[in-house]
């Protein structure tokens, strides 16, 4: 499974740089994660529960950051078994450019399952994976500038939410 897309992201490459090696932004952004634990230079650990089709699994396994060129390109991997229900790997290539309201986020990302997940068919496998590359993507920007609307970031704020965390944490460092 192959696809690809594209982000405008309003914040500059440093913090969407940033957030891409923050463990807390990616354990935010992976749906149904559940554990993300080490750092970027060693890799990440990680649990995510997820329901495809009739099959749910807890899928352990490890995510990794590889060819890193700063502010500009890396390549995101995660593979896990998820024990009877079989395996997921897939990884992603991320491209940043600034652009006049912040940065475009680029993705190309091709994924892989096996065992019983396999068994479900193309379709159903293809259309989960487009909808986990969707909500991560969208988490991921969620986490940076907070939700695209208002009264959604006023509700977020008013109850303590952490949309738009990521960008008011390395803001706020930058101020100190």
């Amino acid at each position: 499974m192959h696809m690809t897309g594209s982000r405008e992201i309003r914040a500059d490459r440093e913090t969407v740089w940033a957030a891409l090696l923050s463990a807390e932004v990616l354990k935010a952004s992976v749906p149904g994660c559940k554990e993300l634990e080490g750092d970027a230079e060693e890799g990440f650990q990680a649990s995510v529960t997820q329901k495809v089709g009739p099959v749910k699994a807890t899928f352990k396994g490890t995510v990794t950051i590889s060819d890193m060129q700063h502010l500009e390109s890396l390549h995101l991997a995660g593979e896990g078994k998820g024990g009877a229900a079989g395996f997921a790997k897939g990884g992603a290539d991320v491209t940043l450019e600034p652009t006049e309201d912040g940065t475009r986020l680029s993705y190309e990302v091709e994924a892989k399952v096996g065992g019983k997940l396999a068994q479900l068919g193309s379709r159903v496998i293809d259309g989960f994976a487009k909808k986990m590359a969707d909500q991560f993507f969208e988490r991921f920007q969620e986490a940076i500038e907070g939700p695209a609307d208002p009264e959604e970031a006023e509700a977020a704020e008013g109850t303590g939410g952490k949309k738009g965390w990521f960008k008011r944490l390395v803001k706020g460092e930058a101020g100190a």
